[in-house]
């Protein structure tokens, strides 16, 4: 120790592990309580790029409700039929035997429970024949788990996919009838799959015992089958091609008496800050702001997860079924993407999936040689299948078994597309459906703001969304 060491009584600070020499300037710990820390604003992971809210057309619901009318739909039975288990044993809801076509209607639970009770369970391997074309159909057939095909022949002899069953379809419905009948095509599973088997043979014995099947069957076997067109709408009687001066057809049209009324829902948090913080803490960046700009994208995410998610309004659970499609082999190849355009191929505006699901179209179209083009959209380059855009949302769920969906839309009221709700111009507005109110000071010197947004989602007519189903994403790596 040196002789200024002594004097001073300070002892040298050590600059290394084998010097001896004291310290020559301010320290960087000690310097830091003078100056000021360049921080940023307060970060949040789980804020996304929203593609859906910002992509849809927003319409102002200002009755809090929306009344989507149609031309008159006939229902023509293509529902599908759901299932409970107990372990392996698979049973069928017998009120859901009623998405039957020729049992629709039909109200009798103790005769729908003592059908269902007359199925029959079993399991094929992938690659085996449920059905057989040309043989006798004596039997349905309920898919509860698997993947089938449908196969025909083709207009040169060649055989060809007609469709792809999975979950909750079936074939076969024709067999409540008294006629005999035979496959029109060849049913394949490409999966394994469990199914439910009612064979002709129970229907008919049962209905011999219960008049009101008996009744039911012969008044759906009977009833007129109504005109409509290939969408199932109540036809309009149009002549053309005709000459001279024909009587022409006279004609209306006929609107839905039952309207789908979609209802505007909310999402709310009580948002409290202490009075003391909002004071003292409050430089060089407003507490109070930042607190309400992460509630507000909390709110919004939450938005976003219900318009796609929601059991009622929700995207996925407002698809027609006649819109939901299957992949061919699990993974979403170019061929079932183009399945996707077909189901919306009048002005398609964007694909929706999970990121998981763009990387294995994307493997896929790699394995294939193909590689396709990015389009521009407002200065980001999005991936996309023949011209369509497809935008990333993780709130499109993935299955325990690493399966998800795949969402095609068209949009805008002029198109008779997908549309976002909303109701702007609510008291105390902070953005347009989002307002933040005041609600006091408590006790605890709490301060307390209530925010709220307000929301929903509206398909116009039912080939404005598709959704491909059961899309399998692989192994990572």
């Amino acid at each position: 120790m040196d002789w200024w060491c002594v004097v001073t009584g300070i002892e040298p600070v050590a600059q290394g592990i084998d010097s001896g020499q004291s310290q020559l300037s301010l320290g960087t710990a000690a310097a830091r309580n003078l100056a000021t820390t360049t921080k940023t604003p307060p970060q949040m992971q789980s804020i996304t790029s929203r593609w859906l809210l910002r992509l849809l057309p927003w319409v102002q619901a200002s009755g809090g409700a929306y009344r989507v009318n149609r031309r008159l739909t006939y229902q023509v039975g293509d529902g599908r039929v759901t299932f409970t288990n107990e372990g392996a044993q698979v049973r069928v809801i017998p009120g859901e035997l009623c998405e039957l076509p020729l049992l629709r209607g039909f109200e009798d639970t103790d005769v729908l429970e003592a059908l269902a009770s007359r199925f029959v369970q079993r399991e094929y391997g992938a690659g085996e024949v449920i059905a057989e074309s040309g043989r006798q159909a004596d039997e349905v057939v309920l898919i509860a788990h698997g993947k089938v095909n449908q196969l025909g022949v083709g207009e040169y002899g060649d055989q060809t996919v007609l469709d792809v069953l999975a979950d909750g379809a079936y074939i076969g419905g024709q067999v409540l009838a008294d006629g005999q009948g035979t496959w029109e095509f060849t049913a394949k599973t490409v999966t394994p799959c469990t199914v439910l088997a009612l064979p002709r043979q129970a229907v008919q014995e049962l209905s011999e015992r219960s008049e009101a099947l008996r009744t039911h069957l012969e008044q759906a076997r009977n009833r007129p089958q109504k005109e409509h067109n290939p969408d199932g709408e109540a036809a309009i009687a149009v002549a053309s091609g005709h000459d001279g001066e024909p009587d022409l057809p006279g004609t209306f049209v006929d609107y839905d008496i039952n309207p789908r009324e979609y209802e505007l829902s909310v999402a709310q948090t009580v948002l409290r800050v202490h009075t003391r913080v909002a004071d003292l803490y409050n430089q060089p960046m407003d507490q109070v702001e930042q607190q309400l700009r992460l509630t507000i994208e909390e709110l919004r995410e939450r938005q976003e997860h219900e318009m796609i998610n929601n059991r009622d309004f929700g995207l996925l659970h407002n698809a027609d079924l006649r819109q939901r499609i299957h992949t061919r082999t699990g993974a979403p190849t170019p061929d079932d993407m183009d399945e996707l355009l077909a189901t919306v191929w009048k002005d398609p505006g964007f694909f929706l999936a999970h990121p998981r699901a763009i990387a294995a179209f994307g493997r896929e179209c790699s394995r294939r040689g193909l590689y396709p083009q990015s389009v521009d959209v407002g200065g980001h380059h999005v991936p996309a299948w023949r011209g369509v855009p497809i935008f990333p949302c993780n709130k499109i769920p993935v299955s325990k078994t690493r399966t998800s969906s795949i969402l095609l839309m068209r949009t805008g009221e002029q198109n008779q597309g997908v549309v976002g709700l909303h109701q702007t111009g609510l008291p105390d507005e902070y953005e347009p459906g989002l307002s933040v109110r005041f609600m006091g000071i408590n006790e605890k010197a709490l301060i307390s703001y209530l925010v709220s947004t307000y929301y929903s989602a509206a398909v116009l007519v039912p080939d404005a969304l598709g959704v491909l189903e059961h899309v399998e994403l692989g192994r990572e790596g």
